[in-house]
């Protein structure tokens, strides 16, 4: 008995090693371009005194480069996508034990309630836009939520309560993630020329880009407030996802049956959560937060060339012409709805 148990031991152990291993190559890849990232910054921050691409967004940028012009082969496949997707979970995870509820609250409730009517008059917005120049109802509803709430992990949740085509689905994933490289490069030229400090602009991320990592990317040019306060905005996004998907299981649903509840909320927003309330309610020791700050910076870069070494630009033109400018008018909109709301409220 005793034997068999050890056995059992055994063989999980090996297979787990093998699959650490089978990781390596990718993990590695995605590692050196974080790494150019970074040298990058420093080269920056030496010829003119300052970085106008931080290294989160040069690793997306480098990541994509490399990705259209090389494409890898199996074996270092498996290691970018566990960067791009379960490393970039955990990075956010650890993000939560630098925010407490008393900064969500510090927010306050016109910011909260705006953000909630924000996400549906987005939605709407980018779903007539869509129809109206030929993009295929579902499809349209991908793109529009996709834009609204939090891009491809968007999409994927609802993809299934409208029985979106697998054709559709990709072609949405595939320009969201396009699009979504290109608004972590702007956006933060954008806020400057407008001249928003920290925390205008990090509500801007947190209202227009797609995923919470990629608000880490667009907001570190103002600071670490900016970046608490953009992830802080988009946490209340996500949120939005349960009752989006339910609102469209009753208007999708066949013979007048829904599909029994929602989704749940993305893992690691719960991890998230869970970090920020230890923290708010005084749980996590001061050391315990500075390493997580840490692990969260460095893990997030990884994970940004991760998402950029699965980003091809030729996909742009895969998603189709109708696609790509529904997607482009969607974000747009979106952009000058949270300007206006970041004026409304009368943001500092």
């Amino acid at each position: 008995m005793v034997d068999l148990s050890v056995s059992s031991l055994s063989d999980v152990a090996q297979r787990r090693a093998g699959r650490a291993l089978s990781l390596a190559p990718g993990l590695i890849v995605a590692a050196a371009v974080a790494c150019c990232a970074l040298m990058l910054q420093m080269l920056e921050v030496q010829l003119v005194g300052r970085a106008w691409l931080e290294a989160l967004v040069l690793a997306i940028v480098l990541g994509s480069v490399v990705r259209t012009l090389w494409s890898p082969p199996a074996q270092v496949k498996a290691g970018v996508c566990f960067a791009a997707k379960p490393v970039l979970e955990a990075a956010v995870v650890l993000l939560g034990a630098s925010v407490s509820a008393s900064a969500l609250a510090g927010l306050g409730l016109p910011l909260l309630g705006g953000t909630v009517a924000l996400v549906a008059v987005a939605i709407g917005v980018g779903y007539g836009v869509a129809r109206l120049i030929g993009v295929p109802k579902r499809m349209a509803v991908l793109i529009a939520c996709g834009n609204a709430i939090c891009g491809n992990s968007a999409i994927a949740a609802i993809a299934p309560v409208i029985d979106a085509e697998g054709k559709d689905v990709a072609a949405s994933i595939g320009f969201t993630a396009i699009l979504g490289v290109v608004t972590v490069v702007v956006l933060p030229a954008a806020a400057g020329l407008i001249g928003y400090g920290p925390a205008k602009a990090g509500v801007l991320a947190g209202l227009t880009v797609y995923a919470v990592p990629q608000v880490l990317a667009a907001a570190s040019p103002f600071g670490a407030a900016a970046i608490q306060t953009g992830a802080i905005v988009k946490l209340a996004r996500v949120l939005m996802l349960g009752p989006v998907c339910f609102v469209l299981a009753s208007l999708f649903s066949k013979g007048g049956k829904a599909r029994a509840g929602a989704p749940p909320v993305p893992w690691f927003i719960l991890g998230f959560a869970a970090l920020m309330g230890a923290r708010s309610f005084g749980l996590l020791p001061q050391s315990v937060v500075a390493v997580s700050s840490v692990l969260s910076t460095g893990l997030t870069l990884v994970a940004m060339a991760g998402l950029g070494l699965s980003t091809d630009f030729r996909q742009v033109t895969a998603a189709g012409p109708r696609a790509a400018l529904a997607g482009g008018l969607s974000l747009l909109t979106l952009g000058v709805l949270a300007v206006g709301l970041i004026g409304l409220i009368g943001i500092r």
